[in-house]
């Protein structure tokens, strides 16, 4: 059976993926690690996993059942998470409307036999992978985004290593 793996989520325009470079590129000589390339830039919603391609229609018929009220996230401080090692531009609060948006493609997964992540869900972006441990840094400069839209996404694997690639708009 042919699979692919699967994700939502929020993916940033020119003009967003350029406000984040700026915010990032200010607090980046904090990091060390493997810098993630700005195409690949995103805030996942919900993690899939792999999943059956001839049933990809219909997760994208499912999906576009979930109204999307238009909302604004805070990116605000840039921390360390131990455990896959990543630095993570990460947004203290989850608007309301984001939540209410990750719960209902939580179920659509569930309703098609994929078990939800159990964690509470906490937007970020991950700007680099191996990271090395560094303490929690507030941002003087906060990146305000808006997102009215999702996207289904797959990650793809090459030689040159994970891309992302939207499905569908």
């Amino acid at each position: 059976m042919d699979t692919k793996r699967l994700f939502f989520a929020l993916w940033p325009n020119h003009r967003q993926r350029d406000h984040l470079r700026d915010v990032i590129n200010s607090v980046a000589k904090t990091v060390e690690g493997r810098m993630v390339d700005r195409r690949n830039w995103h805030v996942t919603l919900v993690f899939i996993g792999t999943f059956p391609a001839n049933r990809i229609g219909y997760l994208l018929e499912r999906a576009a059942e979930v109204p999307v009220a238009p909302f604004r996230v805070n990116f605000d401080r840039l921390e360390f998470w131990p455990r896959p090692r990543v630095a993570a531009l990460c947004a203290s609060v989850v608007p309301p409307e984001m939540q209410a948006v990750v719960d209902g493609l939580n179920g659509v997964i569930s309703a098609l036999g994929v078990r939800p992540e159990e964690r509470v869900y906490r937007p970020h972006i991950t700007v680099a992978r191996n990271a090395r441990q560094f303490t929690t840094e507030r941002l003087t400069h906060r990146e305000l985004t808006e997102w009215s839209e999702f996207q289904l996404m797959e990650s793809v694997s090459g030689p040159g290593g994970v891309r992302y690639e939207p499905l569908k708009q």
